[in-house]
């Protein structure tokens, strides 16, 4: 009796084997794969390692660090009086 890899080369010529359905699963692992690295990368809203915002003005990182807590109110009004002064001296230009 022949097996059915026989039949199917019978039938249809030379057939590749099961194995062929690891191929479909190998583009998965590297669709997966991409996902992933630009997950830990590009699609963190502009975070970089660690979680913390590169760039952006400084009065929202103040403003974040205050909501984390890692400073308190009057630091956090003394900061952004300095700040805003700054910013009224040179006219909003960075």
């Amino acid at each position: 009796m022949d097996t059915v890899d026989t039949l199917l080369a019978h039938a249809y010529g030379p057939w590749p084997g099961p194995w062929i359905l690891l191929i479909p699963l190998a583009w998965a692992a590297v669709i997966l794969l991409v996902m992933l690295i630009l997950r830990r990368t590009v699609w963190r809203g502009g975070h970089g390692p660690g979680g913390r915002w590169h760039g952006g003005s400084p009065l929202a990182t103040l403003g974040d660090r205050y909501a984390r807590g890692e400073i308190d109110a009057d630091e956090y009004r003394a900061r952004r009086a300095v700040l805003t002064e700054a910013d009224k001296r040179t006219g909003g230009a960075r």
